[in-house]
């Protein structure tokens, strides 16, 4: 997968998780597209690694579901940090 459609992937991604995650995390819309870039490069090392499914075809249900997860685990984590904070 190209560079700039990793890019676009992990934008749409982190909207998509940040809607599927319950409750209020902190941070603009800017926050939320670098969590998703940043979960569905996580998800797709993660799914390469337990099971040998990347981020190799853009169009793919398996990329979307592995890029899907890893944002939703980032986010998490991220707004366990930032309550912690608070």
């Amino acid at each position: 997968m190209s560079f700039i459609a990793f890019l676009i992937l992990g934008l749409i991604v982190g909207a998509i998780a940040k809607a599927i995650l319950p409750g209020r995390q902190r941070g603009g819309i800017l926050i939320t597209m670098l969590l998703g870039v940043v979960g569905a490069l996580i998800g797709g090392w993660i799914g390469g690694a337990i099971f040998g499914v990347g981020l190799e075809n853009f169009w793919s249900l398996q990329t979307w579901l592995v890029a899907i997860v890893g944002s939703l685990v980032v986010l998490g984590v991220y707004g366990a940090v930032v309550r912690r904070r608070a």
